[in-house]
């Protein structure tokens, strides 16, 4: 039985769909979980080979009761199947398991939905060894122009430099990018009043339904209030303590909060790089969400002057960076992994990229006119690790220039997309 779907105007093809699809060839089952609106049902009734496979969401209640009594009906005379919103029927893993222990190599199977602690308890309880995980993430900018991921991670990694040079056009002015935000659903729309109200719907919607399938949470306004003191630290060191007193709310409930947001993928903590003998440097994460734009708006900032003039617009700039960086890493075969680095005092580094044994470090400037003094940091970074390829320097304007022997100042665009990629 194939799909019998429409289109949405306005699909994107999204970047991680050729992993999925070759991990949907070399295993039995996929797991894509991924932020509550964020594309995900989009994706798999829409690209191939997926959009041929039978399609079953536990949205529709008559499907969900028939997943939880007799799951196995749901692949019935067939062998390719996904199961959305799985979340809502964690009975049907251990048929989902059954079915491709019993019979090897006959079943294919994606189970989707958005990630709570329930899922990812059940997965890897039932589905060790047999699944392969990704997380969709909201949209990068060269998704929505419909152009291949950048390569100038792997290239930097690889120590591949490109020539000094000077963009025919400046990168864009990434403030409409934060107002608007990178949910598929927002593509369209270009008034800024319909970005508030989608936003402030989606935030509703997140606490008045999605949290109470993950868990109890006492006071939905104080969960609310700990999202607002998050937001308006995003891209800054995590005190846990700090948001507590100011929350006044206790530790312990301030970091089952935080896991709570991590698990739906609409909060992250990056961890610090620690693989050096100093003592000197800091532990604690930093503070990111996925979507620069749900931190912009529950920081309270909905307009373009208020937020050019925010104290907070370099930080989120960052979260718009650590967005695409957090995409590009999980592209690369295997993933790399991303931290930041930072002495107790002195020199820090927004990113580091490692692959392998290969490192890249990577700082983030809302400047349009880059300095070597602005690569302090990444100098301090190099020295302490010889083995690195180098450094990035992503910035505002529009040069290509080097700032040093392994260090490179390039317009931040380079890592939205391939048109924007400069050659070597």
């Amino acid at each position: 039985m194939n799909n019998i779907y429409s289109p949405p105007e306005y699909y994107c093809h999204r970047w991680l769909t050729p992993s999925l699809r070759v991990a949907s060839e070399d295993h039995p089952i996929v797991v894509l979980t991924g932020a509550r609106q964020v594309g995900k049902s989009t994706l798999l009734l829409n690209a191939e080979p997926f959009c041929h496979w039978r399609y079953h969401t536990m949205d529709d209640y008559d499907v969900l009761r028939q997943a939880r009594e007799h799951p196995r009906a749901l692949w019935a005379g067939t062998e390719r199947v996904i199961l959305d919103e799985v979340q809502k029927a964690p009975e049907v893993l251990s048929a989902v398991k059954q079915a491709v222990d019993t019979q090897p190599g006959k079943f294919q199977f994606i189970l989707s939905g958005s990630a709570n602690l329930l899922l990812m308890h059940q997965v890897s309880e039932s589905l060790a060894g047999r699944a392969v995980y990704f997380v969709l993430s909201p949209l990068a900018l060269g998704e929505r122009h419909q152009v291949e991921p950048s390569e100038i991670l792997s290239r930097a990694l690889r120590g591949d430099w490109p020539v000094d040079a000077t963009l025919e056009n400046a990168p864009p002015d990434p403030i409409k990018l934060l107002l608007q935000g990178s949910m598929p659903a927002l593509l369209p729309m270009d008034n800024p009043t319909a970005w508030i109200r989608w936003w402030d719907g989606y935030v509703t919607t997140y606490l008045e339904r999605d949290l109470r399938q993950i868990s109890q949470i006492a006071s939905l306004l104080d969960f609310r209030r700990v999202m607002e003191l998050l937001a308006l630290r995003t891209g800054q060191l995590l005190n846990q303590s700090e948001i507590a007193r100011d929350a006044q709310i206790s530790q312990p409930t301030i970091h089952r909060y935080l896991n709570i947001l991590e698990t739906t993928h609409l909060f992250e903590r990056l961890p610090a790089y620690k693989h050096s003998r100093t003592t000197r440097l800091l532990k604690s994460p930093k503070a990111f969400w996925v979507d620069p734009g749900l931190a912009v708006f529950l920081s309270g900032y909905f307009e373009e002057g208020g937020l050019r003039d925010a104290r907070e617009l370099g930080a989120y700039f960052e979260t718009l960076i650590f967005q695409h960086l957090r995409i590009l890493v999980e592209l690369m075969t295997p993933p790399a992994r991303l931290y930041y680095w930072r002495m107790r005092k002195g020199p820090e580094v927004d990113f580091i990229v490692e692959h392998g044994r290969r490192l890249l470090g990577i700082e983030v400037k809302l400047t349009s006119q880059p300095r070597y003094g602005d690569t302090k940091g990444l100098q301090a970074f190099l020295s302490d690790h010889s083995q690195a390829s180098g450094g990035l320097l992503l910035h505002s304007g529009k040069t290509i220039r080097r700032l040093g022997e392994k260090i490179l100042a390039v317009p931040w665009t380079t890592i939205t997309g391939r048109d924007q990629e400069p050659e070597l």
